[in-house]
Parts: structure tokens; sequence; C-alpha cells
């Protein structure tokens, strides 16, 4: 390979996976280069809800959560169970808090542990009722200097307010009780005033950093401070292989092929294949959008170049995505927003989902990933691509739904664009939706029954700890079951979408990258979404996707860096960067 550049490990993606791995093995004193296809710092990671799912971490006994080995591998194996190699999720159980503590002693990452969030299955065997669970602490962006700060990835609209101002689920529960409560009124002037003071100063958005955008920043930060170099818009061509072992890569840069080497290992992270329509029609159930939430460079990139270097795709997983159900509104000029439904409108009492029949088919409340399984299983008897999410007024008022937001909020620009249906009677509304009349008026009916008893005998909505930590805890006697009775009535469709994919490059537990006979391919490394998911395509916890990514990357990166060097070449390499 006649190299323009040598380093020692070149990581491909700079998401949470790639910058882990490049922290961990810079650390070790390995030089390394981070090559990014996309003209952004953060993947995925920067437009997530950020959360960390670390058993074990050192704060879980002090969020109030005590925590043991044997009760979280208990509640891997009830809830992952075989749709993962069990040395994988022993691998991850065993490293997850040390990668955690870490990160937190040698970078500028800094989490809080979750003092009251349910695992997904609360009412399975070892689940925790918090303290797994971490979210990165607020960033403030403007430590990155105004070039870096443009560098990273912007959040998702869905997650600003006001154009650009970055808000929590606690933000928003402020920022709509500003007229109810003195102590709302204070924290929501406090976020009003320092965005202000944000865009008054020349800052395109807000730079007070939460959710995944703060975890993103904090790896990007911690990246520069370390000065690793890093090659925005700077997309993988091939990898380079040399007797069996990968040395190094090809990537494009300005136009031109640039051949990289890499002497101890080259980690692949392009954040998996969500916007891949060949892997999609490879790998995903039907019927399929793309109805991802991922950015659109997550291409399958480093999976498709690490299989064609003899890498193998793990088997036996759940499932190959993590699945959110998402709503889709078409603006006029065609271009596409896509809304995640994840934890803010499905477990509010008076929001019900029903299928073409207009019959109920799922506890509204449960995961995002289970809604999704639950419109495939009932897609296979009757229409449910899309499935309808339906409210009230009342509903609607108070917490909106999807793109509709409360308090009286403009939407009429969104009944116009086709995103939300709206009528006067379900009746009408079922004519608007396509769905069967008599049927979305029972199951209202029954719906609003349940609210007045506080059960719902047919999916249990509101009968978990999850589900009620989702809900609102001031409404009685279900924190998740309310009336569908006021007109007008409202509706928004939504599709089987994805936050990540699951299946990916099949590696070991120190993210080497593994042919189809199990053999290591030396000098392959694989990390976040391009690693096979060690939940199998599971999702038992909020974090499942942050918390493996930041893990393996950590250990891939370590071993990389220790790894033997191939032989350098013997021809003179330019600098680094």
């Amino acid at each position: 390979m006649n190299a323009d550049h040598e380093v020692d490990v070149l990581v491909i993606g700079a998401g949470a996976g790639g910058m882990a791995a490049a922290l961990a093995a810079q650390a070790q004193g390995a030089s390394v280069l981070i090559v990014e296809k996309t003209d952004r710092i953060g993947g995925s990671t920067a437009v997530s809800g950020g959360a960390v799912w670390a058993p074990l971490n050192a704060q879980s006994a002090g969020a109030g959560h005590p925590d043991s080995f044997d009760k979280a591998w208990t509640y891997l194996r009830e809830t992952v169970g075989d749709a993962a190699p069990a040395e994988m999720q022993k691998a991850f159980l065993q490293s997850c808090a040390e990668a955690v503590s870490w990160f937190e002693a040698h970078s500028e990452v800094k989490l809080a542990a979750r003092t009251y969030s349910p695992d997904y299955y609360p009412d399975r065997d070892g689940a925790a009722m918090g303290g797994r669970s971490l979210d990165p602490l607020m960033f403030d962006g403007r430590l990155l200097g105004r070039q870096h700060f443009r560098e990273l990835r912007d959040p998702l609209p869905e997650f600003v307010v006001l154009g650009g101002m970055m808000v929590t689920m606690t933000d928003a529960k402020h920022l709509l009780a500003v007229t109810r409560s003195f102590t709302s009124w204070k924290e929501g002037m406090k976020l009003v005033l320092r965005f202000a003071a944000d865009r008054l100063g020349g800052w395109h958005r807000g730079t007070r950093l939460v959710l995944g955008n703060a975890l993103a920043a904090r790896l990007f930060k911690s990246v520069i401070d370390r000065d690793i170099p890093y090659w925005l818009s700077a997309p993988l061509e091939r990898l380079h292989s040399e007797g069996g072992r990968i040395t190094g890569a090809v990537v494009n840069r300005a136009g031109r092929a640039v051949h990289v080497r890499a002497r101890r290992g080259v980690v692949v992270a392009t954040g998996g294949f969500p916007w891949s329509e060949s892997l999609r029609r490879e790998l995903y159930p039907q019927p399929t959008g793309p109805w991802s939430m991922t950015p659109q460079g997550n291409a399958g990139d480093g999976i498709a170049a690490a299989r064609s270097a003899g890498a193998a795709l793990g088997t036996g997983h759940a499932s190959p995505a993590f699945w959110a159900p998402v709503s889709v509104l078409k603006r006029a000029d065609g271009t596409e927003v896509r809304y995640p439904h994840l934890v803010w409108d499905r477990a509010k009492p008076g929001l019900m989902a029903v299928n073409a029949a207009g019959q109920r088919f799922v506890n509204e409340s449960t995961s995002y990933h289970e809604f999704v399984l639950a419109m495939y299983r009932s897609h296979r008897q009757v229409p449910t691509f899309p499935a309808f999410l339906v409210c009230d007024g009342d509903f609607m008022e108070r917490w909106g739904m999807g793109l509709a937001l409360p308090g009286g909020r403009p939407r009429e620009h969104l009944v116009r664009a086709g995103y939300l249906y709206r009528a006067d009677s379900l009746a009408a509304l079922a004519v608007q939706l396509g769905v069967d009349a008599a049927g979305l008026q029972e199951s209202a009916t029954r719906f609003s029954g349940y609210a007045q008893t506080g059960q719902d005998p047919e999916f249990g909505k509101g009968s978990t700890a999850y589900n009620r930590y989702l809900g609102d805890g001031e409404h009685q006697p279900n924190a998740c079951l309310g009336t569908l009775q006021k007109a007008p009535f409202y509706a928004v469709k939504v599709y089987a979408g994805d936050i990540g994919t699951a299946c990916g490059i099949r590696c070991n537990p120190q993210g080497q990258a593994l042919d189809a006979q199990g053999q290591v391919i030396p000098g392959l490394y694989a990390a976040g979404n391009d690693m096979h998911s060690v939940m199998g395509g599971q999702y038992p916890a909020p974090g499942i996707t942050l918390g493996p990514a930041l893990t393996f990357g950590w250990l891939a990166g370590r071993h990389a860096a220790a790894a033997e060097p191939a032989a350098t070449h013997t021809r003179p390499v330019a600098a680094t960067a």
C-alpha cells in the first residue's frame, strides 16, 4: 500500500463509538486519525436522547439503586436471552462500568445516573428501577469555540424550541407550566434568556447542550483537547488488506483518493445501515421505509467494506433494527420532517393507537421498540402500515401529539399539509383516515371506559412502572389512561421507523471483527451500530445503544493500540493531518 498518511489506529466514523475508540487508543500512546463521511461530528449520538445504559456503574448505589452482576445478568437473560452471544453480553456487563469510569476520569464526558428510570421490562427478574441509565450533563457549547461548534451536528428539530433551544423532558414540562407555577416560570425564563443571549451573541443556535448532543459535544471536546486529528467530508472508499490483515483504508478527501495506512488497526464505526436500501431489503421485515431517525449518511459504508474484507454479519438476532414509531410531515418542497414518538405523547392519558380496522393493537405506553413490533404483528391480519395515533381536544391542548404542539399553538399548517387530521366526530375522522368508523367508535368507547376504572384489560396500558413513569403522575386512577370523548378529534399516521440498526459485523469481546468461521480478521475492529448488537436486537432499557457503543469503542481502541504493528511501508509518508 503506497500510503499518503500513516497512523497507528484509523477510526472511520465520528459518533460515540468512533470517538470513544479514538480517545482510548490515543490514551494508550497510539497515533490516531478520525475520518468522517459527513461535514459534521457526532453521528447518531448527536441527534439521540443521549442515555447510556451501564449496569454496575459507580453511581448506581448513590442514586438509590445498588446493583449486582447477578441481578443485571439475570435481566439480560430475561430480555435478550440467546438473541446475542452470551460471551458478548458478559463482556459488556464486565466492562461497561469500568469504561464509564474511565471516560469520567480521562475525558470531558460527565454522566449522571437517573434516580428513577425503570428498565423497559420492570416486571422481569433482575430489572432495576433506576441507576443503570445515565444522562450526559448539560454542556456549554461555547467551550468548543465557534468553528468547532458549527462542526458539531445539530440536534433533531424535535428536541429544540424557538428555532434552536434544546430542551429535556423536564425543561418541556416547565415551559408548559410557566403560567401555572412560579418555579416553572423561573426555570423557563432562565432557559429563554440564555437562548436569547446566545442568538444575540451570534451563535447559530442555543449553546446550552443536553441529551445526545451534549454527549457528542463532550466527546468532541475531548478529541480536540487531545489534539486528535479528524477529517470531515472524507467518506470511506475501501479497506486495504495485506496477507489477510487490514492495514488501512482509502478515503475520499476533497475529491481525491487518499491512502491511509493503519499500522495497528482500523475501527469501523459508521453508524450502521438504516439508509442503505440494499441492506434494508436484505435484512429488514417488510414493509420498510426509509423511516429512520438517524442521519442519512448512515448508509452501511463500514459494514459493506468490512464484509468485502471477509467479515461476517452477526446472526440469531431478534430484530435487525431498534424500532420507533415515526410520523412524517411532507413539506411543499418535497422534503420530509420525521418525528419519533418515543416518550412524550404515547404514554399520556387519552392517546389511543389503532389499525385500519379502527381497533387497538398495542399497549400505547410500551417502549417504542415494542410498539413497532406490535405494528408488524398486527399487520399480518389487519393493515397497520400506517397505524394511527388518536386523541381528543383536551389531550391535544394538554400534551400535543407529534409535531402538533399543545397549549393552543398553531396547527393549521399541519392539517393543510396532511400530517395532522382533525374532525368534529370520530366518524368523520375515520373517513379522513380511511379506517373502519364503527371499529374506531367502539374502540374509543371501551378506551374511555377503561379510564374510569383505571384498568386496561385488553393491553394493560399503565400497568407497569415503566408505563407510569412516562404517564401523568397526577392523573388518577391510572397515569396512562384518559378519556377520548371531547371534540375536535385528532390523529397522525405513524410508520415503522428506526433509531438505528442492530444487525452488524460479528465481533469478539475486544471488538475484533470475525469472519464466517468465527476467526479474527487481524487489524479490523467494529464499534457502535457497525458492530452486531450485544442486545441481539432487543431493547431492554434506555441507553442500550450508547452504553455498548462507549464500552466496545473503548475496548476496541485499547486493543488496537496494543496490537503488534504491521510492517511499515518503506515509502516516506506525509504528516498525519
